[in-house]
């Protein structure tokens, strides 16, 4: 697909996401919020669900965590409208609590069908809701800042996944707001991984954890060659 095509077919889905009553979220929502970013970028970002900002405005991340999500990809470089940027959950849940699983079922064929149009080479998940569909049974507080292998059913066939706290999570714990930052440092590295396997037609890594002897994260990857720039994503 050329970006415009990608495009076209992102807005089509878009356009569902706003007209679809499959849960009980859709009753009480100001705006759907399909998604917006980059039709051609390499990395797309997968929230748990939209807030108040968002469900007032329809686009992903506008609020406070939306304001630090920016903070954290101006330090690797990068800005919002570079990736793409989307939630498991397109509609808003009452009082912002968790959504629930028939509701994320319910949603979940809108980002397969988007992420198998992006092909991107990388996933950033950002919380646990979006890591427990990218990499079940992985628990945030240990796995974040790692690299995973995604399942095809996902959508994002040959990519990784890199998992990262909620950026509204940080906004609660100074110390969960010091981990995502670190953790941001890691996403160069990873999506050089990402890249360079998909190039050379290599499966996906095996996950990484904290465990003593077990690969380390992908920002200590960074850190460890200076030659690793950020790359660009185009």
């Amino acid at each position: 697909m050329t970006p415009d095509e990608r495009r076209e077919a992102l807005e089509g889905i878009a356009a569902e996401v706003r007209a679809c009553t499959r849960c009980r979220l859709h009753a009480g929502r100001t705006k759907a919020v399909p998604g917006e970013g980059h039709p051609d970028t390499e990395v797309a970002f997968v929230g748990e669900a939209p807030g108040m900002n968002e469900d007032r405005q329809g686009r992903p991340f506008v609020g406070r965590a939306g304001d630090l999500l920016v903070r954290l990809l101006a330090t690797i470089g990068w800005r919002r409208e570079e990736v793409f940027i989307t939630n498991v959950v397109k509609c808003r849940p009452p009082d912002n609590r968790d959504p629930e699983p028939d509701e994320i079922e319910a949603c979940f064929p809108f980002l397969r069908r988007q992420l198998e149009i992006l092909d991107p080479a990388l996933v950033v998940t950002l919380g646990r809701h979006s890591m427990g569909r990218f990499v079940p049974g992985a628990r945030i507080g240990q796995a974040h800042g790692t690299v995973h292998p995604v399942a095809p059913t996902t959508g994002a066939a040959g990519a990784l996944a890199y998992l990262m706290y909620h950026p509204a999570a940080a906004l609660r714990s100074t110390d969960v707001e010091r981990q995502s930052y670190e953790d941001a440092a890691g996403i160069p590295a990873a999506l050089l991984d990402a890249r360079g396997r998909r190039a050379a037609g290599r499966p996906a890594v095996r996950p990484t954890h904290h465990d003593a002897g077990a690969p380390p994260p992908a920002r200590e990857l960074l850190q460890a060659d200076p030659a690793l720039d950020a790359p660009t994503l185009f």
